[in-house]
């Protein structure tokens, strides 16, 4: 049976007379359907919306595509690579990941119970360790677009627009299952009780958490964040799955660079567990851009350079290389002390 808020759309649709929306409701209840393994229903109703003639607007007539976004302008479209094996990843968040590919991949058993799989995920922790990537082999894992949403097409500077650009969005993706993904989602579920934030986007938020509710489990929401405690906290009681992606340890970033370094034609001399020492804390992106770059310097070299010697000179510049802790103390030193009177 089709979700209640669907048939609401298809009578709504049918009243005012809406082909644009009889057509997407209809998409959305056809890949609902899809997803139940309903194949003859979702056939029917294929073939139902197929004799809908399409009647191209006048050109004195309001065009959607001219009033703004039809939703997938505010979503690219990339083609998912990584496995969840590829990646190194905190155990709990490993087996999360597994748990969760199996809960889509047998949702028929978990139906024929009376359960629908887990399909909102919440990812925490600080820049390049793994968040992106995990939602990336959660769409490689099994077979489906992955939407990465892009908050330049979705944000807007008018009073009600980020709200319409959001059910646009969230309309076109109830038309197939995917994994829509939120990057630095503190942008838009950021905490409502804040007092330097508008009245804007606090009735974003609650939209927001609107549409996180009515979304069909073929759907799957991953949401990253680098700031979880700006985060409002009706936003995370509505992930269903909440996952830390911690800053590796110096062992980590040793397993990471062997992964990296045993593709070379050439190992370096110096061991992998002193060179991560010399790395300091890092990120795995950042590892990753170190170890690049001593590619590119050895390729560049046309055989004149070793490894040895890229290593050595990036190793160099590493050590002066600006660091966000290094701005911020740069920021400290220039704030001037509070006067008597200030303070």
């Amino acid at each position: 049976m089709a979700r209640s808020d669907l048939l609401v759309s298809l009578i709504r649709a049918g009243a005012t007379g809406d082909k644009e929306m009889l057509r997407s409701t209809t998409e959305a209840m056809v890949a609902e359907e899809r997803a139940k393994k309903h194949f003859i229903v979702a056939d029917r109703m294929q073939r139902a919306l197929a004799a809908v003639p399409i009647t191209p607007p006048s050109l004195t007539a309001s065009s959607p595509h001219l009033a703004g976004p039809n939703g997938r302008e505010a979503i690219l479209e990339i083609t998912p690579q990584l496995q969840l094996e590829d990646l190194l990843l905190p155990l709990p968040a490993r087996e999360s990941g597994r748990q969760l590919l199996e809960e889509h991949r047998r949702a028929d058993v978990l139906r024929a119970h009376g359960y629908e799989p887990r399909h909102r995920v919440l990812l925490s922790g600080p820049p390049g360790n793994g968040k992106t990537s995990f939602a990336e082999a959660m769409a490689e894992g099994l077979g489906l677009p992955f939407f990465v949403v892009r908050y330049d097409a979705l944000i807007g500077s008018y009073l009600g627009e980020t709200n319409a650009r959001l059910r646009k969005l969230f309309d076109y993706v109830r038309t197939t299952p995917s994994v829509l993904f939120f990057d630095e989602f503190d942008a838009i579920g950021k905490e409502r009780g804040d007092t330097h934030e508008t009245g804007e986007i606090k009735r974003v938020v609650s939209f927001l958490l609107m549409q996180l509710d009515q979304l069909p489990s073929y759907v799957i929401v991953v949401a990253a964040t680098n700031h979880g405690e700006l985060l409002d906290r009706a936003v995370w009681r509505r992930f269903q799955m909440r996952l830390s992606f911690p800053a590796p340890k110096k062992t980590d970033v040793t397993v990471f660079l062997d992964r990296i370094i045993s593709g070379w034609p050439d190992a370096p001399k110096l061991p992998l567990s002193r060179l991560a020492g010399r790395l300091g804390d890092v990120s795995y992106a950042e590892a990753l851009d170190f170890c690049q770059n001593v590619r590119r310097r050895q390729i560049l070299g046309l055989g004149e350079v070793s490894v040895d010697e890229a290593l050595r000179a990036e190793l160099d510049l590493w050590t002066s290389r600006v660091t966000p802790e290094f701005i911020n103390a740069e920021r400290s030193d220039k704030t001037p002390p509070e006067t008597d009177a200030e303070r």
